[in-house]
C-alpha cells in the first residue's frame, strides 16, 4: 500500500528498466542503505582513480553517506529543466550498484548523460555493458533523445571499452582539476541514428513510463 500511494506521488518509483540479466529501477530506503554499504566497500581498487569522484576518500561509512545524499538530492532537485534519474541496478534482486540518467533543458536540446557505478566484486562480468543498454533503451525509444554523452578518463580502460562498444564516437575533450593537476577526459556521444541500429535494444523492456512522462515534460 505505501508503495502505490508512493508511486502514485512520485511515478519515477513505478518504472522499470528490465534486460536479460538486470533490474534498473529506484531503490527502495533499505535497498538504498545495501547499495550505500556496497559502495562504501569500494568501487575500485585503492591504487586506481577512474573517476572525478574521491571513491576512496574518508571512510567507508562516508562513502556510504555520500551515496544516500546523492541519491536523496537528485530526488529533491527534480524538474523539468533539469532532472537526474539515478536507477539501482539489481540482479536476481541483490544490488550491484547504480546507474544515472540525467539532462538539463532536454524538451529542447533533446541530449542526456550517463554516468555509473557497481561495486567492486560485479565488475568484470558485462553489468555494466548491459545496464548501460538499459539506460540507453529508455533514453532513446522511450524519451526520444537525439544523442547520449558520456565522459571518461582517458586512462579508464574498462569504461572506455563500454562506450567504444555501444558505438560512441569520440567528441573532443574535456579538462577536469583532479588532486592538484589538469586530467584530461575524452568526450564521447552516441546519436540516435547510430543507436537504432543496435540489435541489444531489442532485448530490454521498460514498464511504467506512461506514467512518468509528465515529470519529463512529455
Amino acid at each position: 500500500m505505501i508503495g502505490s500511494v508512493l508511486a502514485d506521488l512520485w511515478p519515477q518509483y513505478s518504472l522499470t528498466v528490465v534486460t536479460p540479466r538486470l533490474e534498473l529501477r529506484l531503490p527502495r530506503e533499505e535497498e538504498l542503505a545495501a547499495l550505500a554499504r556496497l559502495a562504501g566497500d569500494g568501487v575500485h581498487r585503492a591504487d586506481e582513480r577512474p573517476f572525478l569522484t574521491p571513491w576512496t576518500d574518508g571512510s567507508p561509512e562516508d562513502r556510504a553517506r555520500s551515496v544516500l545524499q546523492g541519491h536523496w538530492g537528485r530526488l529533491a532537485e527534480w524538474s523539468v529543466a533539469g532532472w537526474s534519474l539515478g536507477l539501482a541496478v539489481f540482479h536476481d534482486g541483490d544490488p550491484l550498484g547504480m546507474v544515472t540518467l540525467r539532462a538539463r533543458d532536454f524538451l529542447v536540446v533533446r541530449e542526456v548523460t550517463t554516468s555509473s557505478w557497481l561495486g567492486l566484486e560485479h565488475q568484470g562480468k558485462g553489468y555494466g555493458t548491459e545496464a548501460r543498454v538499459g539506460l540507453l533503451t529508455l533514453a532513446f525509444d522511450h524519451l526520444d533523445a537525439r544523442a547520449a554523452l558520456t565522459e571518461v578518463f582517458q586512462d579508464n580502460h574498462a569504461s572506455q571499452g563500454v562506450s567504444r562498444k555501444l558505438g560512441y564516437e569520440a567528441d573532443g575533450i574535456s579538462v577536469d582539476a583532479r588532486d592538484g593537476e589538469a586530467l584530461v577526459s575524452d568526450r564521447l556521444r552516441l546519436t540516435r541514428q547510430k543507436w537504432m541500429t543496435r540489435q541489444e535494444r531489442l532485448g530490454v523492456r521498460v514498464d511504467g513510463m506512461t506514467a512518468c512522462r509528465p515529470m519529463f515534460g512529455l
